[in-house]
C-alpha cells in the first residue's frame, strides 16, 4: 500500500456558511428596498433593474440556505439519500430565475430607448456607491468556500458581479450629472443584463448536468481509471457510474477486477486504498463490486 501525504478535500463549515448566507440575505434585502425606492423616485431604470437583479440574488441566497438545511436532514425509507439533491434543484431554479429577470430588464431597457426619461445622476451614483460596499462585503463572506460548493460559487459570482455593476452605475451617474446623457440609463440596464447572462450560463449548465445525474465537471473518468489501475492488485475497473448526490457530495458505483491470488484480507486493504484515493477526487460515497 502507498503512503499518502496529501489532504482530502476540506469539508464545509456549516455554521460559517449559514452565517454568511444570513448576513448576505439581510444586507442585500435592505439594499434592494433602498435601491428600488431611489430608482422609482428618480425614474432610473438602471437602479430599478439592479434592484430586481439584487432581489433575485436575495431569493437565490434564501433558497440556497434552505437547500443546505434540507441537505442536513437524515435519510429515511422514502428518501434513502435524504434531501441532498435539493441543493442541485435549487441551483437550477436560481439560474432559471435569473434568466427571467434578464428578459424583464431587456424589454424595459429597449422601451426606454424610444421613450427616454429624465433621470438624476447624483442619487444614482450615491446609491450605487453604497451597493459596491454591500456587494463586495457579502461576496467576501463566500470567497473562502466558493470552490467547495456550486451554490456558494453561484452566490459569490452573483455578488461579485453586482459589485462590478454598481461601480459601472456610479460612473454612469457621474457622467449623467455633467452631460445629461439620459440614454446611459437604459444602456446600463442592458449591461446589467449581459452581466447576468454571463454569470448565469455556467451555473445553468452545471446545474442541468448534475440534475440529470451527469458526471460532475471536476471528475475525469479516464483519470479515475488510471488511478485505480495504478493500485497494486487491481487488474481492471469497469461499469463506472459517477453522479452528484448534492452540490458538495459525489457517489460512485463500479466493478473492480482484482488479482485472483489476493487473500480476503488483502482485498479489504485494496478496497480501503481505492476508497481513500476516490476521496481525493471528491467521491466520498463509493460502492465497489469486487471480482476476480
Amino acid at each position: 500500500m502507498h503512503d499518502h501525504a496529501h489532504a482530502h478535500t476540506p469539508a464545509l463549515n456549516s455554521e460559517q456558511v449559514n452565517r454568511a448566507f444570513i448576513w448576505g440575505i439581510a444586507l442585500n434585502l435592505a439594499f434592494v428596498a433602498a435601491e428600488f425606492v431611489s430608482g422609482f423616485l428618480t425614474h432610473s431604470l438602471a437602479l430599478m433593474a439592479d434592484a430586481g437583479h439584487n432581489l433575485s440574488d436575495v431569493a437565490s441566497l434564501a433558497l440556497s440556505l434552505l437547500g443546505f438545511r434540507l441537505a442536513k436532514i437524515t435519510s429515511n425509507p422514502g428518501y434513502t439519500y435524504g434531501y441532498r439533491k435539493s441543493t442541485i434543484l435549487i441551483s437550477l431554479f436560481n439560474a432559471m430565475l435569473l434568466l427571467v429577470v434578464v428578459g424583464i430588464i431587456g424589454y424595459e431597457a429597449v422601451r426606454r430607448f424610444s421613450e427616454p426619461y429624465e433621470v438624476q445622476g447624483r442619487p444614482i451614483a450615491i446609491v450605487a456607491g453604497i451597493g459596491i460596499l454591500i456587494n463586495a462585503f457579502t461576496a467576501w463572506l463566500f470567497f473562502k468556500d466558493k470552490e467547495k460548493d456550486l451554490n456558494i460559487k453561484g452566490a459569490y459570482l452573483h455578488l461579485a458581479a453586482d459589485a462590478g455593476v454598481s461601480l459601472a452605475t456610479v460612473v454612469a451617474g457621474v457622467v449623467i450629472i455633467y452631460t445629461k446623457w439620459y440614454w446611459l440609463d437604459p444602456l446600463l440596464s442592458l449591461m446589467v443584463m449581459v452581466v447576468i447572462i454571463i454569470g448565469t450560463w455556467g451555473l445553468l449548465r452545471d446545474s442541468l448536468r448534475l440534475s440529470m445525474d451527469g458526471v460532475p465537471r471536476e471528475i475525469d473518468i479516464q483519470e479515475l481509471r488510471k488511478m485505480a489501475l495504478a493500485i497494486n492488485g487491481v487488474k481492471d475497473i469497469y461499469h463506472i457510474h459517477v453522479w452528484a448526490l448534492s452540490t458538495t457530495e459525489n457517489a460512485l458505483t463500479a466493478q473492480v477486477k482484482v488479482d485472483p491470488q489476493l487473500t480476503a484480507l488483502a482485498i479489504e486493504d485494496l478496497k480501503k486504498e481505492l476508497r481513500h484515493e476516490l476521496e481525493h477526487l471528491g467521491i466520498r460515497h463509493a460502492t465497489l463490486e469486487i471480482g476476480c
